[in-house]
């Protein structure tokens, strides 16, 4: 039987890297991001090249009752969700933290923090109740250490880190993996955000 992987921020980068490569291993994709077009064609893509059922849900992770929402709505069919990759995530700004962007800070702390927290909220429950399941959390080199202008990025990070070291803890009982990614520079829309274009 096939599993079914929910993967957010799956309209660019690394999200939509892992969307493929889960549809062409043969699992049915749950895809999910805030821009409609761009899911629209990943949900194309993937039914094209692969045998995989995908279905593509457009909401906010930063935004709890959209999520709430969202996952409620979910077909009987796509409900129990295997895997759930915690990929929606951003940097904005690079200024010291005296003349930092509170704007900037809050679009940060709100998708990496809260929105992972938000979608795990929500999905993890019907893990438990079947005792099984993979969470794949999408933390950062940054995690793992600070470089200048980057305080709230980086403690963004390290609290990827703590939250996956915690969710394996509670979750262990239940036999749910927990696993977390800290890659480095990739070569994506990253940094385009980063500077705002």
């Amino acid at each position: 039987m096939k599993k079914i992987a929910l993967i957010t921020g799956a309209t660019a980068g690394l999200g939509k890297a892992i969307a493929l490569r889960l549809a062409k291993e043969g699992h049915d994709v749950i895809i999910t991001g805030r821009r409609r077009e761009r899911l629209d064609e990943l949900e194309k893509e993937i039914e094209i090249k692969y045998e995989s059922k995908v279905l593509s849900l457009c909401f906010d992770v930063r935004v709890y009752s959209e999520v709430e929402n969202a996952i409620a709505e979910l077909p009987e069919e796509w409900r129990n969700i295997d895997i759930l990759v915690n990929n929606a995530g951003l940097a904005v700004g690079l200024d010291p933290i005296h003349e930092g962007v509170v704007d900037d800070w809050e679009r940060m702390i709100d998708t990496n923090i809260k929105g992972l927290l938000y979608v795990t909220r929500v999905i993890s429950p019907r893990m438990t109740e079947r005792k099984s399941g993979h969470i794949i959390n999408l933390g950062s080199i940054a995690g793992k250490g600070v470089y200048p202008n980057g305080a709230v990025y980086c403690a963004t990070k390290h609290a990827v880190d703590a939250l996956s070291q915690g969710m394996r803890m509670d979750l262990l009982p239940y036999g749910i993996r927990v696993t977390q990614i800290c890659p480095g520079a990739v070569e994506t829309e990253f940094s385009l955000v980063r500077f705002k274009g």
